[in-house]
C-alpha cells in the first residue's frame, strides 16, 4: 500500500501539474515576471534619459523601467554555418541587473553580466552548438556567454553591461528602451491609449517604434497551442490509473482479512468499529506514501517541467504548492473510502462464515470453470492459470481496467510519436530531392576572413550555369530550382511568403490535404493557414502584386507547411514572372537515377558547381526541437503510465498467490514444479492482458484520432489522414501484446515467489 500510494500520488501530481502548466502558461509567466505591457523605443539622441524616465508617471502608467541603451547586432556566423547563412540580428540591451519593477529577467543558466565582454542570451536566441561559456563575436566585438535567460515579454534578445554598448554601437548613439506596466492592458484600445498617454510625455519625434505584450502572447499560445491537447490527454489518464490502481490495491488488502473481522467480530467489535479500524490501518501506510508520493512527483517533475517550459517558451515550471496538497488529500480520501466499503462488508457476513477455513479460491463459479478448462487438452497449469481469474471476477475486472489504460496509453504514445515523425518530414515540402544544390557557398580554402574573422558567403552563383551543371552530370534524374521572395496579396496585410518552382518537379516532397499540385501556369497551391486568413478555398483564385503589377492565381490544392507560419504560397515561376519579383538565392532539388549513390552523386556534383559558387549535399531532413519537446514528453509520460498499471497487476498477483496459498501447497505436493507454478501464476494475468490489450489497442486508436486532428486545429493548420493513419496491422499486432507484456512485467515478481515457497509451509494451519 505504501508503494501504491507513492507511485500514483507521484503520477497524479505530475499529471495535474502538467494540466495546470498548460492553462494560460504566458500569462503565468507574465504575471510572475512583471511583464511590459508596452515596450517603446526612443532615439537616443533626441530626449535625453531623465525626460525618458520622467515617462514612467504618465497617465495610465503603474510602473516602468528603464531607459536602457539598445542597439542591433549580428553575430558573426562560424565556420560550421551552412552556405549563405547569416545570423539573424539580436537586440541587445544594456541592463546593469536582471531585476527590476518591470520585465524581472529571469537567468536559468549561468550569472547576469558584470563586466565588458560578458553578454547574457535570451534562451531562444542561442546560436546553434553554443551556450554557458562560448565566445561569440558581433562585428568583431569578442564577447563570452555568462548566463542564459528567459524574458517572457521578449524585451531583448541579449543583455551586456550598459558601458558595452558604445562598442556594440559601432560609435553611434544607442537607442533607448523604456519598459512599461500599465493600469489597464487587457485590450488592445487599452495598450494603444497607454502608448498615446506615453508619447505625449516624451519629446515630439523621439518614439520610434513600440510593442504590445498582447502580439507576444498570441504567438506564445499559437506555440503551445499543440501540446494541449496530447498532454490534457496523458494527465487525465495519469489520473484515472492513480485513482483505479488505489482502489485495486486497498479494497483487495482489506479484502484479504476478511478473517481477522471475524476474529474482531467473535471479540465483541461492531461493524462500523471493524471499518474505522480498517480505515485507520489503511490511512497509515497511505499517508506514508502520499507523503513520499508529492517528493517523488516535485522531483521528477524537475526534467519534465524543464521540458515543458523550454516548449511554452516560459520561465521554470514548478509544481504549485496546492496540487502538493490537494493530491494526498484526494488519495487519503480515496484510501478511506476505499478500504471503508469491503471492511463494512466483511463486518455485516455471519462471524461464522469469515472465521471459516479453507481455501479462497472463489467457490462453486471457480470450481467449474476449472473442471471446464480441465477437459481441454491444455497443460494442467496453463488450464489452472486460465480459470484463476473466474474465482475472483471483480479483482480480475479491476487489474484488466488497469491494463488496459495502459495498454491504451502506449499504444496512443506509438501513434503520436509515429505522426510527429511524419509530420516534421512531411510538414516541410522544401526538403525535395536527394540532393540540395544552393547557390550561394563559403569560401573555398580560405578558414578566416581578413584580421582573422570568420569566413563570409560568396555572392550568388548564375542559376542558369548550375543548371547546366546539373543536367550534364550523370546519375541525374530531375531537377528543380526554388527562389523565394516576398509578394502583396490581396486582402492581407503585408507580404506574403512565394517560392517559384521552375524545371521538373516530379521529385518535389510535397504531401497534399486536398487537391493537387499545381501544374499549368496560373495555377497554385497554399498553406491551410493562408487559406483561412484569405478566406480563400480551394478553387478560388488569389492576387497577388508587387509595385503596381498584379497576377492572378487560381488555388488547386491545400498543400501541407508548417513552413513560415504555414503563410507559404507555391506556384511555377512563370505564372509570377509578369510581377518581375525580387528572388532570393535559389536552391536546386535534385533526384538522382535509380542505382545511383547519392552521397557520391553529391560529391561529384560539388566538385562541378564549386568553381561556379555554388555547393551541393545529400538532402538532409531538419531538425525541429518543438517536436523533441514532444517526444521526450510522450516516452517519460508513457513510462509513468505503464508503471503505475505494472504495479496494479504486481498487486492483484500477490494478494491472488496468498489466497491460494493452500491451493499452491497441495499442487505442490503433487508434484507441481517450480517452473510450472510460474507458468501457472503468469497465464492466469496473461489472459486478462491479453484482453485487456485487445480493448486498449483500438481505443488507443481512436484516441489518437480525436487528439492529432486538435492539435492541428490548434496551430491552424490541417494534419493530412495519411500522416493520422499510421497504424498499420502488423503494428496494430504488436501492440495488441502490450497487455501481456504490462502484466508479465508486473507478474514475475510474486510468480518467482510463490514458485520459491516450501510445500509446508504453503499447507500450515490459520
Amino acid at each position: 500500500m505504501v508503494l501504491t500510494t507513492l507511485l500514483s500520488v507521484a503520477s497524479a501530481v505530475l499529471a495535474l501539474g502538467l494540466l495546470v502548466a498548460s492553462a494560460a502558461p504566458f500569462d503565468r509567466a507574465f504575471a510572475r515576471q512583471h511583464g511590459a505591457h508596452l515596450t517603446v523605443l526612443f532615439d537616443g539622441s533626441a530626449a535625453p534619459p531623465e525626460r525618458l524616465a520622467a515617462t514612467a508617471r504618465a497617465s495610465g502608467v503603474a510602473a516602468a523601467s528603464g531607459p536602457f541603451p539598445v542597439t542591433a547586432v549580428r553575430l558573426d556566423p562560424d565556420g560550421a554555418a551552412p552556405p549563405g547563412f547569416a545570423p539573424p540580428p539580436l537586440t541587445v540591451v544594456g541592463r546593469a541587473s536582471a531585476t527590476g519593477p518591470v520585465d524581472a529577467v529571469t537567468l536559468t543558466e549561468g550569472r547576469w553580466a558584470a563586466a565588458p565582454g560578458e553578454i547574457v542570451l535570451e534562451r531562444g536566441s542561442v546560436p546553434p552548438a553554443s551556450g554557458l561559456g562560448a565566445r561569440l563575436s558581433a562585428d568583431g566585438v569578442g564577447l563570452r556567454v555568462v548566463g542564459i535567460a528567459e524574458s517572457v515579454g521578449e524585451s531583448a534578445d541579449a543583455w551586456v553591461v550598459p558601458g558595452q554598448l558604445t562598442a556594440l554601437a559601432g560609435g553611434r548613439p544607442p537607442a533607448l528602451q523604456m519598459l512599461y506596466r500599465l493600469t489597464a492592458a487587457g485590450t488592445a484600445a487599452d495598450v494603444t491609449a497607454g502608448r498615446k498617454a506615453v508619447t505625449a510625455a516624451a519629446p515630439a519625434g523621439a518614439v520610434t517604434g513600440s510593442r504590445s505584450y498582447l502580439d507576444v502572447r498570441e504567438t506564445a499560445r499559437e506555440n503551445t497551442a499543440a501540446f494541449v491537447p496530447f498532454v490534457t490527454a496523458f494527465a487525465l489518464l495519469g489520473l484515472a490509473m492513480s485513482v483505479l490502481v488505489i482502489g485495486i490495491v486497498v479494497s483487495g488488502a482489506v479484502g484479504a482479512a476478511t478473517r481477522r473481522i471475524g476474529i474482531l467480530k467473535s471479540l465483541g467489535f461492531t461493524p462500523l468499529q471493524v471499518g474505522r479500524a480498517y480505515v485507520a490501518q489503511a490511512l497509515i501506510p497511505g499517508t506514508v506514501g502520499s507523503v513520499l508520493g508529492v517528493a517523488l512527483g516535485n522531483a521528477l517533475a524537475v526534467p519534465l517541467m524543464a521540458e515543458v517550459a523550454e516548449v511554452y517558451g516560459t520561465t521554470e515550471v514548478l509544481i504549485p504548492a496546492w496540487v502538493d496538497l490537494a493530491v494526498p488529500a484526494g488519495a487519503l480520501a480515496l484510501v478511506a473510502g476505499t478500504a471503508l466499503g469491503p471492511a463494512l462488508r466483511a463486518a455485516r457476513l455471519p462471524t461464522a462464515t469469515v472465521l471459516r477455513l479453507g481455501p479462497a479460491t472463489g467457490g462453486g463459479r471457480g470450481r467449474a470453470v476449472r473442471g471446464l478448462l480441465g477437459r481441454l487438452p491444455l497443460p494442467r497449469p496453463v488450464a489452472l492459470g486460465l480459470a484463476a481469474p473466474f474465482a475472483r471476477p471483480a479483482r480480475a475486472a479491476s487489474t484488466a481496467a488497469a491494463v488496459t489504460f495502459g495498454a491504451l496509453a502506449v499504444t496512443f504514445a506509438v501513434g503520436l510519436g509515429s505522426t510527429l515523425v511524419a509530420v516534421k518530414t512531411d510538414g516541410d515540402p522544401d526538403r525535395g530531392g536527394d540532393v540540395t544544390v544552393r547557390t550561394v557557398a563559403l569560401p573555398r580554402g580560405n578558414p578566416e576572413g581578413p584580421g582573422g574573422a570568420p569566413p563570409l558567403p560568396g555572392k550568388p552563383a548564375d542559376p542558369a550555369a548550375v543548371a547546366a551543371a546539373i543536367a550534364a552530370l550523370p546519375g541525374t534524374g530531375s531537377a528543380y530550382r526554388t527562389a523565394r521572395t516576398q509578394l502583396e496579396a490581396a486582402g492581407l496585410k503585408g507580404g506574403v511568403p512565394v517560392v517559384a518552382y521552375e524545371g521538373d518537379t516530379s521529385g518535389s516532397r510535397h504531401t497534399m490535404v486536398s487537391g493537387r499540385w499545381f501544374g499549368a501556369g496560373g495555377e497554385a497551391v497554399a498553406a491551410t493557414r493562408f487559406l483561412r486568413a484569405t478566406g480563400v478555398r480551394v478553387g478560388g483564385t488569389v492576387t497577388l502584386s508587387e509595385q503596381g503589377r498584379g497576377v492572378r492565381l487560381r488555388i488547386v490544392g491545400e498543400v501541407f507547411d508548417l513552413g513560415d507560419d504555414g503563410m507559404t504560397l507555391r506556384t511555377a515561376a512563370a505564372s509570377v514572372a509578369t510581377l518581375r519579383p525580387r528572388y532570393q538565392p535559389a536552391d536546386f532539388a535534385v533526384t538522382v537515377t535509380a542505382g545511383t549513390d547519392a552521397a557520391r552523386y553529391a560529391e561529384r556534383l560539388d566538385a562541378a558547381v564549386s568553381p561556379l559558387g555554388a555547393e551541393a549535399a545529400v538532402t538532409e531532413g531538419g531538425r525541429s526541437s518543438v517536436i523533441r519537446a514532444m517526444q521526450a514528453l510522450v516516452v517519460m509520460l508513457t513510462l509513468m503510465l505503464v508503471v503505475v498499471a505494472c504495479l496494479g497487476v504486481l498487486n492483484t498477483v500477490v494478494l491472488d498467490t496468498r489466497d491460494r496459498a493452500r491451493d499452491l501447497g497441495v499442487l505442490k505436493a503433487l508434484g507441481m514444479t517450480p517452473g510450472q507454478t510460474v507458468a501457472q501464476v503468469l497465464t492466469s494475468v496473461g489472459a486478462l492482458g491479453l484482453v485487456s490489450g485487445l480493448v486498449g489497442v483500438p481505443l488507443g486508436v481512436a484516441l489518437h484520432g480525436r487528439v492529432m486532428p486538435a492539435m492541428g486545429r490548434a496551430v491552424g493548420t490541417t494534419i493530412p489522414p495519411a500522416d493520422i493513419d499510421v497504424y498499420g496491422a502488423p503494428l496494430l499486432v504488436l501492440l495488441a501484446t502490450a497487455g501481456v507484456v504490462i502484466v508479465t512485467a508486473g507478474a514475475l515478481l510474486p510468480a518467482g515467489r510463490a514458485a520459491r515457497t516450501t510445500t509446508a509451509r504453503a499447507l500450515r494451519a490459520e
